[in-house]
């Protein structure tokens, strides 16, 4: 595409070719006059033409290449582009002049290499590749949270999962229909599923580290990730990997291989015409197996109740099955089990004796060990694929060029959540003797669409285009019980789920001017969105809590079944109760938005620009945005930026609609069945919960950028500070006043003894320091050795007042509100320190990738304060080999986590005499991760290319 020259009077027109280091045209690739704004870049043929004098120098960069710098010395110039990395590479976000580097940008910008990662890297899924390579990024896989446990939440800068915007190609990404509810970092967040997202698709990553909402709308107020998709034609791209944790931890602890998985992934592309036109195509399976890090439980298990059930089913008899637990018969099997209850005894009596603990001796009797009743802490099993497919075609020679890319795919995982053990009255023994593991089971399907055709209209650069997104969550929860059903209970249940839908379609404009200053870009333009959020509704038994005589509870003034006990018997699907007809609900709204974007060559050192975006929304009203920045090039290597933004988030639909039942255990691993309520709801108002409102936010950055040519390193210094208002946060846990209120009722009628809600709670204040370093050395005469050291230091922290109404206050709820473990989760639960070192040596057939991770200290997630447990700060090592076979084949075999680094177990002993081990059940936190526990990680990797 033509950018634009400048044309003195002495001025040639110089023209080549670009190959790449297999002597195939390289399209795209930035061809620039050396200390001017004058440059092109190379088309579908790799051809090229631009304005030089004789003694020019161009310089010639693309993603993936190393920048070279060639004297003019004719008007025919052919340039052979070798493989590498480069931080010059031409970017698409953070500028919207088309032939912006990335170390010219006035902000930051990281471009991330996808196909050398997917090579010599142990990672295949794109969060986990992001959480190794871009310190300011954090993502984890989550353990016993629900849904979270299958798509894994993510970070930028240490603000929430839904602060931070995702492209395709430059078109927004569709966020997931699941809400963060449970207990994980980004807890009432609704964010991105990148892992849906292929990562062979991927040419290469843009990461955005600077506020842009005032650029792309909402959710861009800690950056954006922009994806852009392959483009390779006549190339098959085959990779095969297969790895497993080869742990001391493994198994339970008790060493060994665990958690196997397999990718297998294919790339291939088809030219199209002969303006060169393509259609690429990614196809990808894998399949993980879970793994448990639980060593022993080390709690009861068994009552002395339990042991009269075990001597009545051996005679065939089914106590919960007589009236009212006939006291005759406990007492004529207790005296079996040998208890020496009296004749006499009432039943009150017997609920006194028959309470205590017996576990040691039914273990022996039943011939089991603790183990049998342990959870499965650690990640879900989940098999899944996806297809992706990015296609262009130039309709003329004026470069009109009709665009589309699509993706689809599916996943299954499986899960499971808290052990229900036979001494407590969720579990109904007459099904379960031994109580059991409920299991989540998940589907999940995404599917995109989107198409445009951009091109040239008087001088102007125009691009229309309209992007749909779907993302759906279904559960099915198996290996389970209603227990208050008691014997009529399924033991699989469809709880049914959530959809999200979003369609957007833009108008870009943009016109380069080289003749005004040192050169002027103009874009302004449009998008109007819609979306549309659903909750679908489960089957009764899966979401009801019943009566002793099986009918459905509507009141609080109706009784549970209860156990011998007296004991209610919890209603729904235990794990996971679904979603009722009370929370189906299909809502929709729509925005429109105006943006117009300036930026200036005032000199050739000297650049600024400026935008500014008004977004109107349908259920909640209109706001405008303004960014400012700044480069100062202040000589030919080294440039200070700087930017001022002000930005926004529209709360979710999610946010605004979402309400269900689900069972949270609190720190003592007590379950609580615990209702989301919506901002609208009648629970809200007596509660004097507010409506949600927008997110704002302000930020500052400044930064420089340095190259030394000399020493072949280039460094990058930003310094940021970012102050969010009325940010949405997930409240803490509300209960009824138990006198058969309003509230109660409500509660009662949710199946809920607690209600949570979504509310504009806190303010927040964000600052860091991001550095990135590379070097490239050559040593000898075929080996190199490229380096790259970058780092992030963040501190995300709540400042004021939490935002509460006189209701809650007057009610001394403001705690309630934003409860401590939110504070930690927002602040301290991820890593505010992350540190990454890469080195990456290439000598003939042989290819070593070594990388070490330093992961900050994190804090335990919980209320109270004596157990906030601080683990400490880690170091991760990858260490991978490869061997070029063949010109077409590369075997690759590595470590992730070579030297099986864990985090710091959970204490023992803690201030108020208690642990956060949990009896056994969390040795390492699963409210505070740095990499994960899943150890060490080998793999093996079958790379194959033919051309």
């Amino acid at each position: 595409m033509f950018l634009g020259f400048l044309n003195p009077i002495s001025a040639q027109e110089v023209k080549g070719t670009v190959l790449d280091d297999t002597s195939q045209p390289l399209p795209g690739v930035s061809v620039v006059v050396k200390g001017t704004t004058t440059g092109t870049t190379t088309d579908f043929d790799g051809n090229y033409s631009i304005n030089a004098n004789t003694g020019d120098v161009l310089v010639f960069s693309y993603v993936g290449y190393d920048t070279q710098e060639v004297i003019v010395k004719g008007d025919v110039l052919n340039i052979t582009m070798k493989s590498g990395v480069s931080l010059d590479a031409v970017v698409l976000v953070g500028s919207r002049n088309p032939s912006r580097t990335a170390v010219d940008t006035p902000v930051p910008v990281d471009v991330i290499n996808i196909s050398e990662l997917t090579s010599a890297g142990p990672q295949v899924n794109l969060n986990q590749i992001l959480n190794f390579v871009a310190p300011s990024f954090t993502s984890n896989t989550q353990t016993i949270s629900d849904g979270t446990d299958h798509i894994d939440p993510a970070s930028l800068r240490g603000l929430g999962p839904d602060q931070v915007l995702v492209l395709i190609n430059g078109k927004r990404r569709h966020n997931s229909s699941l809400v963060n509810v449970n207990g994980t970092f980004g807890r009432g967040s609704v964010g991105t599923d990148l892992n849906a997202i292929p990562s062979g698709a991927i040419k290469r990553l843009e990461v955005l580290r600077d506020g842009a909402a005032a650029q792309y709308g909402s959710d861009a107020i800690a950056g954006v990730i922009n994806i852009v998709l392959n483009t390779n034609v006549n190339e098959l791209t085959l990779n095969m990997t297969t790895g497993a944790h080869f742990s001391e931890n493994a198994n339970g602890q008790t060493g060994g291989v665990d958690g196997e998985t397999v990718n297998i992934s294919a790339n291939y592309g088809l030219a199209l015409g002969e303006k060169g036109g393509f259609i690429n195509f990614t196809g990808d399976f894998d399949f993980r197996e879970d793994y448990s890090r639980m060593k022993e439980w080390e709690g009861n298990v068994f009552n002395l109740y339990n042991t009269v059930e075990r001597f009545a089913a051996a005679d065939g008899y089914n106590l919960s099955d007589l009236l009212d637990d006939d006291v005759n018969d406990v007492i004529q099997y207790g005296n079996a089990a040998g208890l020496g209850l009296s004749p006499t005894a009432t039943k009150a009596d017997l609920q006194a004796i028959l309470s205590g603990d017996n576990t040691n001796a039914e273990l022996a009797a039943r011939g089991l060990e603790r183990r049998d009743f342990n959870m499965r802490v650690g990640q879900s099993e989940v098999r899944g694929g996806r297809f992706f497919a990015n296609l262009s075609l130039p309709l003329d020679e004026e470069g009109t060029e009709l665009y589309s890319f699509a993706g689809m795919s599916s996943r299954k995982g499986n899960s499971a959540g808290f052990y229900r053990l036979p001494n407590q009255s969720r579990t109904y023994t007459p099904a379960y003797i031994n109580g059991f593991l409920p299991e989540i089971n998940s589907t999940i399907s995404d599917k995109s669409f989107a198409v445009g055709i951009k091109g040239k209209v008087n001088n102007w650069n125009v691009d229309l285009s309209n992007t749909w997104g779907e993302n759906a969550f279904l559960y099915t929860i198996g290996n389970t019980f209603n227990a208050s059903l008691q014997n009529a209970s399924p033991t699989t249940f469809d709880a049914g789920g959530f959809n999200f839908m979003q369609n957007t379609v833009n108008l870009d404009i943009n016109q380069f001017y080289d003749d005004i200053m040192s050169g002027l870009n103009i874009a302004f333009g449009a998008e109007y969105r819609l979306e549309n959020y659903e909750i679908v509704s489960g089957e009764e038994a899966s979401y009801g809590q019943y009566t002793g005589a099986g009918q459905l509870i509507t009141l609080s003034t109706q009784t549970a079944a209860q156990d011998f006990f007296g004991s209610s018997r919890p209603g729904g699907s235990q794990v996971f109760p679904g979603f009722s007809p009370n929370n189906e609900l299909s809502r929709g709204r729509s925005s429109i938005a105006g943006y117009f974007d300036l930026e200036a060559d005032i000199s050739e050192t000297f650049l600024a620009s400026f935008a500014t975006r008004f977004e109107n929304y349908s259920d909640f009203g209109s706001t405008i945005n303004f960014k400012l920045a700044t480069r100062l090039k202040v000589s030919d290597n080294v440039n200070v930026r700087a930017a001022l933004n002000t930005g926004f988030r529209a709360p979710s639909l999610h946010q605004l609609n979402f309400n269900s039942t689900s069972t949270i255990f609190d720190q003592n691993g007590d379950p609580q069945e615990v209702g989301t309520f919506a901002n609208d709801s009648r629970a809200a108002q007596l509660l004097g919960i507010p409506q949600l409102k927008e997110e704002t936010s302000r930020s500052v950055s400044l930064g420089f950028t340095a190259k030394l040519p000399d020493a072949n390193l280039t460094v990058t210094v930003d310094g940021y500070f970012v102050g969010i208002d009325d940010r949405v946060v997930y409240t803490g846990q509300f209960s009824g006043p138990g006198t058969g209120s309003e509230l109660d009722n409500l509660l009662a009628q949710a199946n809920a003894s607690a209600a949570s809600f979504f509310a504009n709670a806190i303010d927040t204040e964000s600052k860091g320091l991001d550095i990135v370093i590379t070097h490239k050395a050559n040593i000898g005469t075929n080996a190199k050795l490229q380096s790259d050291l970058s780092g992030t230091f963040s501190n995300t922290r709540q400042v004021g007042d939490i935002n509460s109404s006189q209701v809650l206050e007057d009610a001394g709820l403001v705690g309630t509100y934003f409860p401590e473990d939110s504070r930690v989760y927002l602040e301290e639960a991820v890593p505010r320190t992350k540190v990454n070192l890469t080195n990456n040596l290439t000598s003939g057939k042989w290819n070593v990738f070594l990388r070490n991770v330093y992961f900050g200290e994190v804090t335990e997630a919980t209320t109270n304060i004596d157990r906030q447990q601080v683990f400490g700060t880690k170091i991760v090592t990858d260490l991978s080999f490869g061997y070029k076979a063949s010109e077409s084949l590369t075997l690759t075999v590595g470590a992730n986590n070579l030297l099986d680094v864990f985090p710091d177990r959970a204490a023992d002993a803690l201030a108020d005499g208690g642990n956060n081990r949990s009896s056994g059940r969390f040795d390492w936190s699963r409210r505070a991760q740095q990499f994960g526990i899943g150890g060490r990680f080998l793999f093996a990797r079958l790379s194959f290319k033919l051309k």
